[in-house]
């Protein structure tokens, strides 16, 4: 009779931890998450990219089940493509969030990604994907934002810092927003109390998995709840110095197949 694993639950992240910079992720990954599987264990991706940006990652890596979406305001079943839970980001507090980070830092430029498995990625006048790679719609005006439900709201400031946009947005929006920082040029708000612990706690309660038996790896502080939620925290060698604060442990990055290491020491080969 094969042991039981040490974790059943896998939770990664995607942008630099399990993904790599050119956004694949590496045939030693797919194989460590290979072993996962044969041994019983569930893998759940948690992300901060939206549902519709999941999609088609989740189809490379071969996953048919849950995936926790856009900071843990999704969580989405790959096998019936539908969202089983879903939270809105109110559109008016929204705009008077924006409005009172504005009067501290002066203009932001912000986007949105819009609620739904076909929701799009909406950016104004001014604002710079931070990744290139992801489609969005480019719109007219600030207004245009705001014409469909969202899930949440992207900001970028011409001078500082994401560290110094964070720290100012959460002083100024308050409880108006759960503001994140989930990588370069990736300031966040998003609806009030949801993390990224919020939708994985969801998805292991349907899974039947208790949070002492689940593993997650990250690198931004927006991972901070997902290791204070789960069992084990593991941070990629590159990770924010927040992140590796709270961490349980420190593996190698991205680029060096550091989800991997792990995992080949907690699932030996067949």
């Amino acid at each position: 009779m094969a042991p039981t694993p040490a974790y059943a639950l896998i939770a990664t992240d995607l942008d630099g931890t399990l993904l790599r910079g050119d956004d694949t992720v590496s045939d030693r990954s797919l194989a460590a998450l290979a072993r996962v599987a044969r041994a019983g264990a569930r893998h759940l991706v948690v992300t901060g990219r939206p549902a519709p940006r999941v999609r088609p990652l989740l189809a490379d890596l071969g996953c048919a089940g849950l995936a926790v979406c856009g900071q843990g305001a999704q969580v989405y079943d790959a096998a019936t493509g539908r969202l089983l839970w879903s939270v809105r980001l109110d559109r008016e507090l929204a705009e008077t969030a924006l409005g009172k980070i504005e009067a501290e830092v002066g203009q932001v430029y912000a986007a949105v990604d819009q609620d739904g498995v076909d929701g799009l990625t909406l950016i104004e006048p001014g604002y710079r994907m931070p990744h290139p790679t992801l489609p969005a719609v480019r719109v007219g005006r600030r207004d245009d934002l705001w014409r469909a439900p969202i899930s949440k709201v992207l900001l970028r400031h011409a001078s500082l810092s994401d560290d110094e946009l964070a720290a100012v947005a959460r002083a100024a929006v308050g409880s108006l927003a759960t503001v994140t920082m989930s990588g370069p040029g990736t300031v966040e708000l998003q609806p009030c109390g949801v993390t990224k612990a919020t939708g994985l706690a969801l998805a292991a309660e349907r899974l039947g998995i208790a949070a002492e038996r689940a593993l997650a790896f990250g690198d931004m502080p927006n991972d901070i709840p997902m290791f204070d939620w789960a069992g084990r925290g593991v941070a990629m060698a590159d990770a924010h110095p927040e992140l590796k604060a709270v961490a349980d442990e420190v593996t190698l990055s991205n680029e060096d197949d550091g989800v991997a290491v792990v995992l080949e020491g907690l699932f030996p080969a067949d």
